[in-house]
């Protein structure tokens, strides 16, 4: 069964996240959003709560959905706060210890105090067997078939739920992995088994066997929740497929997602980057800083030319100070962006040096912020925004429970006596201290890519980004901000512009002076059935393929993408390949290095259903008139510290064509926009707030 694209059809999309569950529902061009507390420990009940209510307002019943699109940061969680299935690694004899050597550097050569994040895996849990493959695939040492069956009673014993297989050389030559999978899942059927040939059949051990044990470490929580999620959705009446949204942002079926897990653990923020991108294309922008901040974390990716800056290579939990090299790194294909421990729900605390800090731990939905009121005791960054007047109590969440400012304050009182602050500017200074830790996240960001941080315009999403999109923005020099329509739901929106898609990876070497083009074409040909089959069951409308490889000059330690042409490849193709390479390396280090041949790693191809066409909207006009604000309330002024008003507007009654000066706040269902004093807000032909700063000549 696929599912439907017609717009006559409702289609939903579910995104799960650390404090709010986000639903929306799209019918005949219209669209309903909700958002309801997430059920961390049971987050199949909030998934259904959400469906419920969104079915409550439209009047729809089961069997008129379409299609369900989900995206859950449940695997992602697991691996951050190392709550996944207790999980033991098999390796080849000698190589016990890869996970703990890793890259064999340190991150930060300087500091004597170096923590090195710790494998998933400990070390009483890594086992190895005698066995060999050489570089080219063949076999130079059997499998020791006795030896693995005697791990049998030791995995028993240690309670392993959940295992990991990696030999050396396997993505050359599987043969091993596969016959101990054969074996050890005869002798224990109820183990969950991953291999890295198909988890990732690329050439480097550390990290091939890091993404291994990463899947592995999330499976059975995975299966159990999808398991459980289907059996929750039939009861329900739902007859419509669902798809899972991976970390490249794709649909796939959840037969894929219960196998490789690991390829969803940025599924969630990957939906808001689809989301900045269709913004970007709709309004015509070639540079776009994408902002998602929700309860738990806040996102950041760059948006180029209208497509979202893509990897394969991703670290989850880095923990110092964003630091590239102190996370745990994985091979999937990945939408390239900065994820930190920067919500709503953020814990502020004073150190011992006593200095503030927020984050990255967050109160999430249980107990969640003081303010909501269940059992919340630390100040968090939504109790700041509270009692500052950011927020507004009776469209919170859209009323689906009060805020009590009572409690908020009183525990603001009490953190501020720590810093000689009263509730308010303990308020203020939580904003402030985490505005700027999402800012200098972006300029590592920026930095790593290159990029000129000012000359991008913000595309701010998520329940908490809008509230602080205009202050991160002014400490970046960006200029321009932009909050897109139901915002507050963003990453789920971006959900329903997904594509069905599959992205697959081999390492296999080639010399271009010598590529062996046939060879090639096969391998590709292998890789293009392999997709296919995985997603025919998804969709059977036509498919675009999109084929890369990974180059780099002979000898040279890292490798950088090059598009391959759209046809099968030809004896020509070889130095055609090496200019392309050429091209692609100048433009990444302004200079190439002549007479030096080239080589290829890895060959990527990714097969899916086209894009979404995205039509361009009109801005807003230049001299429209001042909107005086519907009511005004107290709040104390960000900028100045000091008790003032601010002018509220509800964003439903914003048509084009006038102009709100800030200080404003402009309010929905989701989230609210804080419009600063020195910005000017317009809203363009798509209903979106264009948020401009003022310049001195037009003041």
């Amino acid at each position: 069964m696929s599912i439907s694209r017609s717009k006559q059809e409702a289609r939903i999309a579910v995104d799960i996240g650390g404090t709010f569950t986000d639903i929306v529902l799209e019918r005949g061009g219209q669209r309903w959003t909700g958002k309801v507390l997430t059920t961390p420990q049971r987050p199949a009940e909030g998934f259904m709560i959400a469906i419920r209510h969104i079915l409550a307002d439209t009047g729809l019943a089961p069997g008129e959905i379409a299609g369900i699109i989900h995206g859950t940061t449940l695997g992602t969680n697991a691996l951050i706060e190392r709550k996944g299935a207790r999980t033991a690694f098999l390796t080849t004899g000698g190589f016990r210890d890869i996970l703990e050597i890793g890259y064999e550097n340190r991150f930060d050569q300087y500091d004597l105090m170096i923590e090195k994040p710790a494998p998933l895996v400990p070390r009483d849990l890594r086992f190895t067997v005698p066995e060999r493959v050489d570089a080219s695939g063949k076999v130079i040492l059997p499998l020791d078939e006795a030896a693995l069956r005697a791990l049998v009673p030791v995995l028993r014993e240690r309670g392993v739920k959940s295992l990991a297989i990696g030999f050396l050389q396997a993505f050359t030559n599987p043969v091993h992995e596969e016959r101990a999978r054969a074996i050890l899942q005869r002798e224990m059927p109820e183990l969950f088994i991953t291999l890295a040939a198909e988890v990732c059949p690329e050439i480097r051990e550390y990290d091939r066997f890091s993404t291994a044990c990463a899947n592995a470490y999330i499976r059975p929580i995975m299966q159990t929740y999808l398991d459980d999620l289907e059996r929750q959705l039939k009861a329900g009446g739902f007859a419509c497929p669902i798809f899972l949204i991976t970390s490249s942002g794709a649909m796939t079926s959840v037969e894929v997602s219960k196998q490789f897990p690991v390829r969803l653990v940025e599924s969630g923020p990957a939906g808001g980057a689809l989301l900045a991108a269709q913004v970007a294309q709709e309004c015509g922008l070639d540079r776009v800083l994408s902002f998602d901040m929700g309860g738990t974390t806040a996102k950041i990716c760059f948006i180029d030319k209208g497509q979202p800056q893509t990897s394969r290579s991703f670290e989850v939990g880095r923990v110092y100070r964003f630091t590239k090299g102190s996370g745990l790194p994985l091979r999937i294909p990945v939408i390239e962006m900065i994820e930190i421990g920067a919500g709503g729900g953020s814990i502020a605390r004073v150190n011992q040096l006593g200095v503030l800090t927020v984050g990255p731990d967050s109160a999430g939905s249980e107990p969640g912020p003081v303010c909501y009121g269940r059992g919340g005791s630390e100040p968090t960054v939504t109790d700041g925004d509270f009692i500052t007047g950011r927020i507004d109590a009776e469209r919170f969440a859209r009323g689906a429970f009060s805020l009590d400012a009572g409690k908020a304050k009183a525990a603001l009182a009490a953190f501020g006596k720590q810093l000689d602050l009263n509730a308010e500017q303990a308020g203020l200074a939580i904003s402030e201290t985490i505005e700027e830790t999402m800012a200098n996240a972006a300029r590592v960001h920026a930095i790593e890519g290159g990029r000129d941080v000012a000359a991008y315009t913000m595309v701010a999403f998520g329940g908490a980004a809008p509230l602080h999109a205009v202050s991160v923005a002014k400490r970046l020099g960006i200029r321009r901000i932009i909050v897109p329509s139901a915002a507050g739901v963003g990453s789920a929106v971006g959900f329903l512009q997904a594509p069905i898609a599959f992205d697959l990876t081999q390492s296999w070497y080639q010399r271009t002076n010598t590529l062996d083009y046939a060879a090639a074409n096969a391998r590709l040909d292998g890789m293009r059935q392999q997709a296919a089959g995985l997603i025919r069951s998804a969709t059977d409308v036509p498919l675009v393929e999109r084929g890369s490889v990974l180059m780099r000059y002979v000898g040279q330690g890292h490798e950088i993408e090059v598009q391959l042409p759209p046809r099968a490849l030809t004896a020509e193709d070889g130095g055609h390949l090496h200019d392309l390479f050429v091209a692609a390396y100048v433009a990444l280090y302004g200079r190439s290095i002549p007479g030096l041949e080239s080589e290829v790693l890895s060959w990527s191809l990714r097969l899916g259903t086209k894009p979404v066409p995205v039509a361009r909207l009109k801005e807003a006009p230049a001299d429209g008139p001042a909107l005086p604000p519907q009511l005004r309330r107290s709040w104390t002024d960000p900028q100045t510290g000091l008790p003032g008003e601010l002018g509220i507007s509800d964003r439903q009654t914003l048509g084009s064509g006038g102009k709100l000066y800030g200080p404003a706040a402009v309010v929905e269902s989701e989230t609210t926009t804080i419009v600063l004093e020195g910005y000017v807000l317009s809203v363009n032909e798509g209903g979106y707030l264009m948020i401009d700063r003022i310049e001195e000549n037009q003041a």
